[in-house]
């Protein structure tokens, strides 16, 4: 897809408050016809601008109650590993979200677990068992404060 214009912005920017509404409500907030909407909103979803609804659920209510960032040190660091250890965490149920990053560690994960006697566990028992995890330094998250609506970076 071409850049986003201005309209292509707003329809992410309602979209991102309220995915919920309908097709004239979303046209009528960003002032288009709901024809117009409905295209663009498909554009978006054809080109992957738009990648998927989804509910934003409470932590505590799934019984996590604390989050954790958990920084894995991997050796040696070959793409064999590196790719078995992102695949193997990938299916983790406490799992939050995954970065594959570079510096003094290999990956950075985000991880919600219902007490810090789960963390630990997780941490001793679930990776430090891996055979290619080398080191682990876990931060405990007091506030998670997330943008839930994000505009486009202008590039001038």
């Amino acid at each position: 897809m071409s850049a986003l214009d201005a309209v292509d912005r707003a329809l992410l920017r309602e979209l991102q408050h309220d995915a919920r509404r309908s097709n004239r409500e979303l046209a009528a907030a960003v002032h288009v016809s709901p024809s117009t909407s409905s295209e663009r909103v498909r554009a978006l979803r054809g080109s992957g601008v738009v990648r998927g609804y989804h509910a934003d659920v409470s932590l505590p209510a799934l019984g996590r109650h604390v989050q954790a960032l958990t920084a894995v040190t991997i050796r040696p660091p070959t793409r064999r590993n590196i790719e078995a250890f992102r695949n193997w965490v990938g299916t983790l149920p406490e799992l939050i979200g995954v970065f594959v990053v570079s510096g003094g560690s290999d990956f950075l994960l985000h991880l919600a677990v219902p007490d810090t006697d789960a963390l630990y566990a997780f941490v001793i028992d679930r990776l430090t068992g891996r055979p290619e995890v080398a080191d682990v330094n876990t931060s405990i998250v007091y506030e998670h404060i997330r943008r839930t609506v994000l505009e486009p970076i202008a590039r001038d």
